[in-house]
């Protein structure tokens, strides 16, 4: 069954809300800043018992915040964000229940299976997560990577997600074109992913009312996941998060 997923998005050391496809060295169109610390967010989704719960730093100066985050809730929150093969185990270490890769894996753009074979080797494929965030190129989706400003070699299809999910747990998928933008799901990734995954599988991205969980169920046949972002009440958005522990508490 579809279960929703917390989200703990870090950017120049505060956990924030953004438009994920103006992400840039620059900065980004922001949604949210929030006034808490990343910590405090740990604390409150293991309150809610919201497994599976993702902290992503995005750019430069987040390792603290990061850290903060994990140590609030040990062994059970995933980290992403700058994973590599010489840090990877580092985070797990540091109470990270899984690590998160995504550029990592394309070296000028290009999917490396040696470099997943061997971060898989590293961690072990029970606590690597596969981040496949993408963005819409004609018919296809194409996985971006450098803060989804750069399309690799690679499409999300059946293929993709069957070979990767040999050396991985878990896929993790960013729709970089709504993302923050609280203006609909995309509702054709959905159904294509509900098709094609076989290993559970977490979809972010235009999110904006308490019914997309139902949406993102019927579309995928409960195969996937869904994370609010910029709508949730948590983050000065309209979704209460009430709702979203509710439908965990009947989905479970």
């Amino acid at each position: 069954m579809t279960r929703f997923k917390g989200c703990i998005d870090i950017h120049s050391g505060q956990v924030k809300q953004i438009v994920g496809g103006t992400l840039t060295d620059q900065g980004a169109d922001t949604n949210f800043v929030s006034s808490q610390t990343a910590g405090y967010y740990g604390k409150l989704y293991q309150s809610l018992n919201v497994y599976g719960t993702h902290v992503i730093k995005l750019g430069p100066g987040c390792d603290e915040a990061a850290i903060e985050a994990l140590e609030a809730w040990s062994n059970h929150l995933q980290v992403g964000g700058g994973i590599n093969l010489d840090n990877a185990l580092e985070w797990i270490e540091r109470g990270a229940a899984k690590v998160i890769v995504t550029s990592y894996l394309f070296p000028d753009a290009k999917l490396s299976m040696d470099r997943l074979k061997a971060l898989a080797d590293k961690v072990g494929k029970d606590r690597l997560v596969v981040d496949l965030s993408c963005r819409r190129k004609d018919d296809k989706w194409i996985v971006a990577m450098n803060r989804w400003q750069t399309l690799t070699d690679t499409e999300v299809n059946k293929d993709t997600l069957d070979l990767l999910s040999n050396y991985c747990s878990e896929f993790l998928i960013h729709a970089a074109d709504v993302e923050g933008l609280c203006k609909g799901i995309d509702t054709e990734l959905v159904k294509a992913l509900g098709s094609w995954v076989t290993i559970p599988t977490v979809y972010a991205g235009g999110a904006k009312s308490i019914e997309d969980l139902q949406l993102v169920e019927s579309l995928s046949k409960g195969k996937v996941d869904l994370t609010f972002g910029s709508a949730l009440d948590l983050f000065g958005g309209s979704v209460k998060l009430d709702d979203c522990i509710s439908w965990n508490k009947s989905h479970s």
